[in-house]
């Protein structure tokens, strides 16, 4: 792989928050070139996180959720292209498909994020939605306002745990299905996903854990959801929050990796001349010794402007993107958050709060080191230990630190 500092022009595939913060980022740096923002929604980057939480719920409007003042992002002096789709790539010649018509490109950032996956047989279905965009949000919205008599949440993740808290808050009936025997479990481990899912449960969500979907029912519209055991949930309103997919299909014959996304060096090079950058980028963090995909706010913010600035260096100058993951859901009245790289079968140590009162800060180890810190309205804390996690500090340090 290789890459030249001296470019004239950089296109940037994806009008997402990556895109967006990679945009800023070379302008703040100095360049002077042309900026090409490609995005397949009409719309300048907004932000994501709202669109479960604030907006999803009334609190905000559409115009809050804007990523830039208009002023600034008129500073950027962009080659805006919204509404434009790319549908093909070709590294050996440099050359750029958008909606059919070949381009050529001196360098180009992949930010192009990813959709939701679906359940089969749910397609034309009314009733039947994933959030993922803007206007995902707003439908949601509107039927929720709607009235509906009850909600069924596929999947119990951080999208459909909030989906679920926000519903609930219209006063609606709310079932929450999912497959894991516990809610976030393979992430957080049993003990604490336990936790999450009695807030759920103190909250009237009817938990259903341990089982799948076998169909969404009805025939124009959504009437009742058939679980795995039989189970049979009346609902006129479901949400799919199972997981998303990168968005790589145009890269097929491109000559990049794609492999759960768009797989890159540790510096976030994909080929020469080309990164990735946010949910659609894969990469090998040497912190972890892991190749990963992260799909979190801070992720995008920090690879976008990494992925920009890798454009502009040389092979040699180059450094790794090596980045403590960091994530926050709101969910009812608890602030959950999540920093770090945690498995299901680290040792874990309760350092600040109790379970009981739903106020705690947990931390993770493994072979010796500190790996995670998650906490449930315990923002200090968490803040704390994810210092200690990006200096790589011990678990005996870690334990020392909390007092244990």
């Amino acid at each position: 792989m290789g890459s030249s500092t001296l470019r004239n022009a950089v296109t940037i595939v994806g009008a997402s928050l990556a895109g967006l913060r990679a945009a800023e980022t070379l302008r703040r740096d100095g360049f002077e070139g042309t900026i090409s923002l490609v995005g397949d929604e009409p719309r300048v980057p907004y932000d994501r996180p709202p669109l479960s939480k604030q907006l999803l719920s009334g609190e905000w409007e559409v115009d809050r959720i804007s990523l830039s003042p208009p002023e600034r992002f008129m500073s950027l002096d962009l080659d805006l292209r919204l509404g434009r789709r790319a549908t093909g790539l070709d590294v050996s010649s440099h050359t750029l498909d958008v909606d059919g018509a070949t381009e050529e490109y001196d360098g180009l950032l992949i930010a192009t994020g990813a959709r939701c996956r679906t359940l089969p047989g749910t397609d034309g279905l009314a009733g039947v939605y994933t959030l993922r965009t803007l206007d995902d949000s707003l439908a949601i919205r509107e039927a929720l306002r709607g009235g509906p008599r009850r909600v069924v949440v596929v999947g119990a993740g951080f999208i459909g745990a909030e989906v679920a808290s926000t519903a609930v808050g219209y006063g609606v009936p709310v079932t929450m299905v999912e497959a894991l025997p516990v809610p976030l479990g393979r992430v957080l481990g049993d003990t604490v996903g336990s936790v999450v899912a009695e807030v759920h449960v103190d909250n009237g969500v009817d938990l259903r854990c341990g089982v799948g979907v076998d169909e969404i029912c009805g025939t124009d519209r959504v009437e009742s959801v058939r679980l795995s055991n039989e189970a049979v949930v009346e609902a006129d309103l479901v949400v799919v929050g199972i997981g998303a997919i990168p968005n790589t299909d145009w890269l097929e014959d491109s000559g990049l990796t794609v492999d759960d996304g768009v797989l890159c060096d540790k510096t976030c090079l994909a080929a020469p001349d080309v990164t990735a950058a946010g949910d659609v980028a894969r990469w090998p963090n040497p912190r972890y010794g892991e190749v990963m995909r992260v799909e979190h706010w801070d992720n995008a913010v920090e690879q976008g402007a990494h992925a920009a600035r890798r454009l502009m260096l040389t092979d040699e100058e180059a450094v790794p993107f090596t980045p403590v993951p960091w994530f926050w859901s709101d969910q009812y009245d608890r602030k959950v958050q999540l920093a770090g790289r945690p498995r299901p079968d680290d040792e874990v140590a309760l350092v600040d709060g109790s379970f009981e009162e739903r106020r705690f800060a947990v931390i993770y180890g493994r072979e010796g080191l500190l790996t995670a810190v998650f906490g449930m309205n315990r923002p200090r804390q968490v803040m704390q230990f994810k210092g200690l996690l990006q200096r790589g500090a011990s678990w005996s340090e870690a334990l020392e630190f909390a007092g244990n």
